[in-house]
């Protein structure tokens, strides 16, 4: 049940991560700023670490 539930996790991560990638990569596109690639690279790690605190959970 554990494993399930743990490769559940890592699917609903990579479809985040997955989603918010092509947002970013079209808002950046529209408009080349600086500022953009900040909030991009922001949000990623924010996503990398809530991933690795839900393995933390689940293993």
């Amino acid at each position: 049940m554990g494993k399930n539930t743990m490769n559940t996790v890592k699917g609903v991560g990579a479809g985040l991560v997955a989603g918010m990638m092509f947002g970013f990569v079209s808002s950046v596109m529209m408009n080349d700023s600086r500022k953009n690639k900040r909030k991009a690279n922001k949000a990623i790690n924010t996503v990398e670490n809530i991933l690795e605190g839900m393995q933390q959970i689940f293993a």
